[in-house]
């Protein structure tokens, strides 16, 4: 995975509070195995932490601005993306937010854009307050992303995945799925109580994994804005079978035979690991988003 070195990054997108301090409220989930559990069984590459009950006390989100703001300091170029991973991170949300505004565009829409807040330990939301152990979230009450950057080594480390830029990208990519899913309305379906394999929640998670894979299909041929030219300049196919990986190693079934030694398909809330990694490269095979309509039976 390569970015153009002399592409401008656009570090308006994403917010670093990295190493600042929650005020109000309390962590969500403890850490440990505890908090790990909460984070398979919960929201991970999910939405919100309120939607499962795990938020705590009156945090104000506008109160975790970092002055250390470490990307805005040092992510400039393209060239930055390709040596540093929280600069990859950054380029990662400027291409997939370009495809979308230009996807909406196409289609007579308007796209809405979306921060990515790096944080580390715990953050403020206007969801509630949550720590590292909820993994990667959507907020739809701030429509904000939020990502503790330690969590792609427990992608690799605890879950198994082979890692790589790609499965990272492939991360970002999923949550911004639930972005675009909550400017089009159909978030809201994942929040009807129910789990298990038919439920909203997995085909909501599933769409997002396949909205994934239409920006990772269209990436090296969407022009970035400042230049014209993509932003990304190349995907080899060892890029997707890391996607992939990723997706299956984050699969309902696997998690649960790895952490509980049993599979419960009724209580699933994202979907099987052969559901996940068929999803997205179906995404990826077809292009089209027009492609990801999980709901229909």
């Amino acid at each position: 995975m390569q970015f153009d070195d002399d592409a401008n990054l656009d570090t308006s997108e994403v917010q670093d509070v990295r190493g600042s301090r929650v005020p109000g409220g309390r962590a969500t989930i403890g850490g440990g195995i505890v908090g790990l559990i909460a984070l398979v069984l919960g929201v991970l590459f999910g939405v919100g932490p309120e939607q499962l009950g795990l938020s705590a006390g009156d945090p104000d989100p506008a109160a975790t601005s970092s002055s250390q703001a470490q990307v805005q300091q040092t992510c400039k170029k393209g060239s930055d993306a390709n040596t540093k991973e929280d600069c990859r991170i950054l380029a990662v949300v400027n291409s997939v937010q370009d495809y979308w505004r230009q996807e909406f565009t196409r289609r007579d829409a308007r796209y809405a854009g979306a921060r990515t807040v790096f944080f580390s330990n715990r953050v403020g939301t206007a969801c509630g307050a949550a720590t590292s152990a909820v993994g990667p979230f959507y907020c739809p009450g701030d429509r904000q992303v939020y990502l503790d950057l330690g969590f792609f080594d427990e992608l690799r480390t605890k879950f198994g995945s082979s890692g790589g830029p790609f499965a990272q990208a492939y991360v970002v990519a999923h949550e911004y799925g639930h972005h675009v899913q909550n400017q089009m309305g159909t978030l809201g379906r994942a929040q009807d109580g129910r789990q298990g394999v038919d439920s909203n929640a997995v085909k909501v998670e599933l769409q997002a994994d396949c909205y994934a894979g239409v920006w990772a299909r269209q990436a090296t041929r969407t022009p970035d804005e400042s230049t014209g030219r993509p932003l990304i300049t190349s995907l080899t196919d060892q890029d997707i079978k890391d996607g992939l990986d990723a997706a299956a190693a984050v699969g309902d079934d696997r998690i649960q035979e790895k952490f509980q030694g049993r599979v419960t398909p009724e209580t699933w809330t994202h979907g099987s690991a052969e559901q996940r990694q068929q999803w997205l490269y179906t995404g990826f095979r077809t292009g089209d988003m027009g492609k990801c309509n999980t709901f229909q039976r």
